[in-house]
Protein backbone atom coordinates (compact mmCIF):
# COMPACT_ATOMS: atom_id res chain seq x y z
CA UNK A 1 0.00 0.00 0.00
CA UNK A 2 2.89 2.38 0.88
CA UNK A 3 3.80 2.06 -2.82
CA UNK A 4 0.63 3.21 -4.09
CA UNK A 5 0.87 6.10 -1.77
CA UNK A 6 4.30 7.21 -2.64
CA UNK A 7 3.49 6.33 -6.57
CA UNK A 8 0.06 8.57 -6.52
CA UNK A 9 2.02 11.12 -4.67
CA UNK A 10 4.60 11.43 -7.47
CA UNK A 11 2.27 10.67 -10.15
CA UNK A 12 -0.04 13.36 -9.20
CA UNK A 13 0.17 16.14 -11.94
CA UNK A 14 -2.05 18.96 -13.28
CA UNK A 15 -4.10 17.43 -16.30
CA UNK A 16 -5.61 20.01 -18.25
CA UNK A 17 -6.31 17.56 -21.25
CA UNK A 18 -9.28 15.52 -20.05
CA UNK A 19 -12.60 13.88 -21.66
CA UNK A 20 -15.29 12.20 -20.79
CA UNK A 21 -14.91 8.51 -21.54
CA UNK A 22 -13.80 7.50 -18.24
CA UNK A 23 -13.53 3.35 -17.24
CA UNK A 24 -14.63 4.17 -13.59
CA UNK A 25 -17.99 4.07 -11.59
CA UNK A 26 -19.77 6.46 -10.49
CA UNK A 27 -19.74 5.13 -7.03
CA UNK A 28 -16.07 4.36 -6.71
CA UNK A 29 -15.88 8.24 -7.76
CA UNK A 30 -17.98 8.72 -5.00
CA UNK A 31 -16.02 6.62 -2.57
CA UNK A 32 -12.82 8.39 -3.05
CA UNK A 33 -14.66 11.21 -2.41
CA UNK A 34 -15.85 10.31 0.83
CA UNK A 35 -13.11 8.58 2.49
CA UNK A 36 -11.11 11.85 1.79
CA UNK A 37 -13.76 14.01 3.53
CA UNK A 38 -13.93 11.53 6.44
CA UNK A 39 -10.55 11.09 7.07
CA UNK A 40 -8.36 13.90 6.18
CA UNK A 41 -7.06 15.78 9.53
CA UNK A 42 -8.72 18.77 10.73
CA UNK A 43 -7.66 21.18 13.39
CA UNK A 44 -9.44 20.30 16.51
CA UNK A 45 -11.60 18.14 14.66
CA UNK A 46 -13.45 20.80 13.33
CA UNK A 47 -14.23 19.20 10.37
CA UNK A 48 -15.47 22.85 8.58
CA UNK A 49 -14.66 21.14 5.05
CA UNK A 50 -17.50 20.71 2.52
CA UNK A 51 -17.28 19.16 -0.58
CA UNK A 52 -20.06 18.85 -3.88
CA UNK A 53 -19.43 16.42 -6.50
CA UNK A 54 -20.80 17.03 -9.34
CA UNK A 55 -20.93 14.71 -12.44
CA UNK A 56 -22.30 14.29 -16.30
CA UNK A 57 -25.00 17.18 -16.80
CA UNK A 58 -24.16 18.91 -13.64
CA UNK A 59 -20.35 19.22 -14.24
CA UNK A 60 -21.10 20.41 -18.34
CA UNK A 61 -23.57 23.22 -15.91
CA UNK A 62 -20.68 24.36 -13.65
CA UNK A 63 -18.55 25.51 -16.58
CA UNK A 64 -21.51 26.96 -18.32
CA UNK A 65 -22.06 29.35 -15.51
CA UNK A 66 -18.47 29.88 -15.21
CA UNK A 67 -18.32 31.16 -18.90
CA UNK A 68 -21.15 33.04 -18.72
CA UNK A 69 -19.58 34.57 -16.09
CA UNK A 70 -16.40 35.45 -17.70
CA UNK A 71 -18.04 36.52 -20.31
CA UNK A 72 -19.20 39.60 -18.70
CA UNK A 73 -15.81 40.60 -17.80
CA UNK A 74 -13.68 39.56 -20.80
CA UNK A 75 -13.54 41.57 -23.89
CA UNK A 76 -15.15 39.80 -26.82
CA UNK A 77 -12.15 40.41 -28.70
CA UNK A 78 -9.82 38.70 -26.49
CA UNK A 79 -12.42 35.66 -25.12
CA UNK A 80 -11.20 33.41 -27.77
CA UNK A 81 -8.74 31.90 -25.23
CA UNK A 82 -10.96 32.08 -22.55
CA UNK A 83 -13.42 30.13 -23.73
CA UNK A 84 -11.01 27.61 -25.05
CA UNK A 85 -9.86 27.12 -21.31
CA UNK A 86 -13.17 26.66 -19.96
CA UNK A 87 -14.31 24.48 -22.59
CA UNK A 88 -10.99 22.31 -21.75
CA UNK A 89 -12.25 22.22 -18.24
CA UNK A 90 -16.07 21.28 -19.47
CA UNK A 91 -14.65 18.41 -21.56
CA UNK A 92 -14.13 16.33 -18.83
CA UNK A 93 -16.09 14.21 -16.64
CA UNK A 94 -17.11 15.83 -13.67
CA UNK A 95 -15.61 18.57 -10.85
CA UNK A 96 -15.23 18.24 -7.01
CA UNK A 97 -16.08 21.92 -5.39
CA UNK A 98 -14.77 22.67 -2.09
CA UNK A 99 -15.80 24.72 0.17
CA UNK A 100 -15.77 25.85 4.08
CA UNK A 101 -17.86 26.63 6.63
CA UNK A 102 -17.20 29.50 7.94
CA UNK A 103 -20.32 28.99 10.41
CA UNK A 104 -18.17 26.05 11.93
CA UNK A 105 -14.78 27.97 12.09
CA UNK A 106 -17.00 30.50 13.93
CA UNK A 107 -17.97 28.86 16.40
CA UNK A 108 -14.26 27.07 16.94
CA UNK A 109 -13.15 30.73 16.99
CA UNK A 110 -15.60 31.62 20.04
CA UNK A 111 -15.19 28.20 21.71
CA UNK A 112 -10.99 28.61 21.88
CA UNK A 113 -10.35 32.40 21.99
CA UNK A 114 -6.96 31.78 22.37
CA UNK A 115 -6.61 30.11 18.92
CA UNK A 116 -9.31 32.25 17.20
CA UNK A 117 -6.81 34.34 14.88
CA UNK A 118 -5.44 30.59 13.71
CA UNK A 119 -8.74 28.79 12.83
CA UNK A 120 -9.12 30.63 9.42
CA UNK A 121 -5.80 29.72 8.64
CA UNK A 122 -6.07 26.10 9.87
CA UNK A 123 -9.63 25.57 7.95
CA UNK A 124 -7.68 26.35 4.60
CA UNK A 125 -4.73 24.53 5.51
CA UNK A 126 -7.08 21.60 6.08
CA UNK A 127 -8.92 22.06 3.00
CA UNK A 128 -5.73 21.91 0.74
CA UNK A 129 -4.67 18.83 2.60
CA UNK A 130 -8.72 17.49 1.25
CA UNK A 131 -7.44 18.68 -1.99
CA UNK A 132 -4.87 16.96 -2.14
CA UNK A 133 -6.02 13.55 -0.48
CA UNK A 134 -8.96 13.66 -3.59
CA UNK A 135 -6.24 14.85 -6.08
CA UNK A 136 -4.29 11.97 -5.39
CA UNK A 137 -7.31 9.22 -4.78
CA UNK A 138 -8.45 10.57 -8.74
CA UNK A 139 -5.20 9.82 -9.75
CA UNK A 140 -5.04 6.22 -8.31
CA UNK A 141 -7.86 5.55 -10.30
CA UNK A 142 -6.83 6.29 -13.76
CA UNK A 143 -8.57 10.10 -13.91
CA UNK A 144 -6.74 13.45 -14.52
CA UNK A 145 -7.53 16.45 -12.80
CA UNK A 146 -6.58 20.18 -12.43
CA UNK A 147 -7.27 22.63 -9.78
CA UNK A 148 -8.68 25.82 -9.77
CA UNK A 149 -10.25 29.22 -8.56
CA UNK A 150 -12.91 30.91 -9.82
CA UNK A 151 -14.14 31.15 -6.93
CA UNK A 152 -15.61 35.18 -6.12
CA UNK A 153 -16.91 35.17 -9.87
CA UNK A 154 -19.04 32.11 -9.52
CA UNK A 155 -19.93 31.58 -5.81
CA UNK A 156 -23.60 33.46 -5.20
CA UNK A 157 -23.98 31.91 -8.39
CA UNK A 158 -23.02 28.34 -7.86
CA UNK A 159 -25.15 28.35 -4.29
CA UNK A 160 -28.22 29.43 -5.88
CA UNK A 161 -28.06 26.68 -8.77
CA UNK A 162 -27.19 23.62 -6.44
CA UNK A 163 -29.52 25.10 -3.38
CA UNK A 164 -26.07 25.66 -1.29
CA UNK A 165 -26.37 27.72 2.46
CA UNK A 166 -25.03 30.86 2.61
CA UNK A 167 -22.41 30.21 5.23
CA UNK A 168 -20.31 27.87 2.94
CA UNK A 169 -16.94 29.79 1.11
CA UNK A 170 -16.17 28.31 -2.14
CA UNK A 171 -12.48 27.52 -2.44
CA UNK A 172 -11.44 25.66 -5.03
CA UNK A 173 -12.45 23.82 -8.16
CA UNK A 174 -11.58 20.30 -9.54
CA UNK A 175 -12.39 19.58 -12.76
CA UNK A 176 -11.34 16.23 -14.01
CA UNK A 177 -12.14 12.58 -16.65
CA UNK A 178 -9.71 10.51 -18.26
CA UNK A 179 -6.44 11.74 -19.41
CA UNK A 180 -6.24 12.89 -23.02
CA UNK A 181 -2.54 13.63 -23.10
CA UNK A 182 0.12 13.36 -20.38
CA UNK A 183 1.84 16.77 -19.12
CA UNK A 184 5.20 18.17 -19.58
CA UNK A 185 7.81 16.84 -17.60
CA UNK A 186 8.12 18.34 -13.97
CA UNK A 187 11.03 20.30 -12.81
CA UNK A 188 12.00 20.07 -9.31
CA UNK A 189 14.75 22.76 -7.78
CA UNK A 190 17.46 20.71 -5.58
CA UNK A 191 16.19 19.16 -2.37
CA UNK A 192 19.20 20.52 -0.65
CA UNK A 193 17.77 23.93 -0.54
CA UNK A 194 14.45 22.83 0.37
CA UNK A 195 14.99 20.01 3.06
CA UNK A 196 16.88 19.99 5.82
CA UNK A 197 17.65 17.76 8.50
CA UNK A 198 19.28 17.37 11.85
CA UNK A 199 21.05 14.32 13.55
Amino acid sequence: MAKDFYAAVADRRTFYGIGKEIKVSDEKIEEVVAHAVKHTPSAFNSQSARVVLLLKSEHDKLWNITMEALRKIVPPEKFTPTEEKINSFKSGYGTVLYFENSSVVETFQKKFPLYAHNFAIWSQQSNGMLQFVIWSGLELEGLGASLQHYNELIEEEVKKEWSLPADWKLTAQMPFGAPTFQPGEKQFNPLSERLFVYK
